[in-house]
């Protein structure tokens, strides 16, 4: 993400709130044992490892056919790709979601390519990184 804003923000935004409904869970207070692990990471991890319905939130099972549930989660792991270009645009969303056309390949999405980018360093000390704060002074005579 390069903080540039387009209409393949809304599409981001979108896929976000699409986990969420389905989940029911916020992607900004999801918890898990794992500190680098957000709702999207969840739902890409539960994705590879072919157990996507896990990801529904637990007052809807039996409530819904497995194979839609799974294609709106894959629409919504499609629409938070790192990539805007990657992202679809939102009529092609609502065709994926009305099943009128195929979803392409799913790519790992935004914020999993960088959220295990301390992994290494925490690993070996034993501590979650941190931000230190510094102050530079240019001491220039009269």
């Amino acid at each position: 993400m390069d903080g540039l804003f387009s209409i393949k923000s809304d599409v981001f935004s979108f896929g976000v709130l699409l986990l969420e409904i389905i989940s029911g869970k916020k992607n900004s207070g999801f918890y898990h044992e794992d500190p680098a692990m957000n709702l999207i990471k969840h739902a890409w991890e539960l994705w590879k490892d072919g157990r996507i319905l896990e990801l529904v939130d637990h007052s809807m099972t039996n409530s819904f056919p497995e194979q839609e549930v799974a294609r709106f989660i894959q629409v919504g792991i499609l629409c938070v790709q790192e990539k805007a270009k990657d992202r679809p645009t939102m009529s092609d969303v609502i065709f994926m979601l009305r099943n009128e056309t195929p979803i392409p390949s799913l790519e790992q999405p935004a914020f999993v390519l960088t959220s295990n980018r301390y992994s290494a360093k925490a690993s070996t000390s034993g501590s979650a990184p941190s931000l230190n704060e510094m102050s530079i002074t240019i001491v220039e005579g009269r």
